[in-house]
């Protein structure tokens, strides 16, 4: 028989009667960081943690892995986790964790206790640890530990390895992209590279290319849509109306990340567009993965039929070209529709166009796949966090 779930009242509310009750200073300790200038980096594998993640790597570290790093000014509460040895910079501290608690736990135990809102009321304002350690929470025992621990750390692997999928996925169309349309090597009516079989080269003001692609501006071959912003009383973060994105804060990996919806849009991306970043930084892409509304910083870039997986490439392969609105004298980059209608790129023929579109079509949808997974794993994951974390959900006992 399935053995029931029981709870205790205690001076923090309703826990689970087998969890004991303990601040935080007994079972893990915050230690500071180490000072290391990005001129005294040397070159190496370790990475190098600020409060916001990884920000260099160095030959050295300076604490052994696994462990936990707690953003302690800057981005104040963030919490990132190193499988391996690492350096935490002087704006973080590093976890240590007492007997009888496990490492990946406290990682994701750390996350439900809302640290980024504890900021001391000081003129640079910071994470004070003795702060931290006064927080009274029911601890599980250390099997329980491991065995949620295990869980979480399940989902978020399946997340790393899509992730690296998808940056392999990446580089092998952009790699493609780079063959047929930067190099010209793409295959000839038999089937040989053109470019290498003596191809036919003619001279443009963008250098030279095969005969019969010329150079063309964005304008003339696709749909230029620039967002455009309604007011703040129609955004929500409940999932009302349309997901919508207003500039590279929204961008993913290659499809943005719904944190904001509008219920009375005014500019429209269709599943495929392309999306580009209007202000700084300009230049910046991702793809939509459905109908959405954009705002002014973004505009949305659209072809016809299969030639959007081209499109999506050869933005990609232009990027640098954004770079001069970024070094106009202005403190934010920005472009207008006009910019991005004259951008000037190489326009290889329809027919080429449409090839290379129908051979990524396989891979995007596979990257497209991957993403949708990890969205739903990281929904998953987000879920049943703090059922685990209070004992609502009991894994690992006996």
């Amino acid at each position: 028989m399935k053995k029931q779930t029981k709870f205790k009242e205690t001076e923090i509310g309703k826990t689970h009667e087998d969890w004991e009750e303990r601040k935080i200073r007994d079972c893990i300790e915050l230690f500071y960081g180490k000072g290391l200038p990005e001129r005294q980096r040397k070159k190496g594998s370790i990475p190098v943690f600020g409060s916001n993640g990884i920000v260099g790597f160095h030959d050295e570290a300076s604490v052994k892995g696994p462990g936990i790093i707690i953003g302690r000014k800057g981005s104040v509460g963030e919490i990132t986790f190193s499988k391996q040895d690492f350096w935490p910079i002087d704006t973080t501290y590093y976890v240590q964790t007492k007997q009888g608690n496990d490492m990946g736990f406290w990682y994701y135990f750390l996350k439900t206790l809302g640290l980024n809102r504890m900021n001391s009321h000081s003129a640079v304002p910071g994470l004070n640890r003795d702060n931290v350690y006064e927080i009274d929470r029911a601890i599980p025992n250390f099997i329980e530990q491991r065995a949620i621990a295990s869980i979480l750390n399940s989902l978020d692997d399946k997340i790393a390895l899509n992730r690296s999928m998808n940056t392999t996925l990446e580089a092998i169309g952009q790699a493609l992209f780079k063959h047929w349309f930067v190099d010209f090597e793409f295959p000839n009516g038999e089937g040989k590279a053109y470019r290498s079989s003596g191809g036919e080269m003619v001279k443009t003001e963008l250098g030279k290319v095969p005969r019969g692609w010329r150079v063309g501006m964005l304008g003339k071959f696709c749909d230029i849509i620039m967002g455009q912003s309604p007011p703040g009383t129609t955004y929500n973060e409940i999932g009302e109306g349309l997901p919508f994105y207003q500039g590279i804060t929204d961008f993913g990996f290659r499809f943005p990340s719904r944190r904001v919806y509008c219920t009375a849009p005014t500019r429209f991306a269709e599943e495929g567009d392309v999306l580009l970043s209007v202000r700084a930084p300009v230049g910046s892409l991702n793809v939509a993965d459905e109908r959405c509304a954009i705002g002014r910083g973004v505009a949305a870039l659209r072809m016809k039929g299969k030639q959007h997986g081209y499109l999506y490439y050869l933005l990609c392969a232009t990027q640098s070209g954004w770079n001069k609105f970024e070094a106009e004298g202005t403190v934010f980059g920005s472009v207008n529709k006009a910019d991005v209608n004259d951008f000037k790129v190489i326009l290889p023929s329809e027919t080429l166009r449409n090839n290379f579109g129908s051979l990524m079509e396989p891979l995007d949808k596979q990257i497209m796949n991957n993403e949708k997974q990890s969205q739903t794993l990281a929904t998953i994951r987000d879920a049943i966090l703090p059922k685990l974390m209070s004992g609502e959900v009991r894994v690992g006992a006996s």
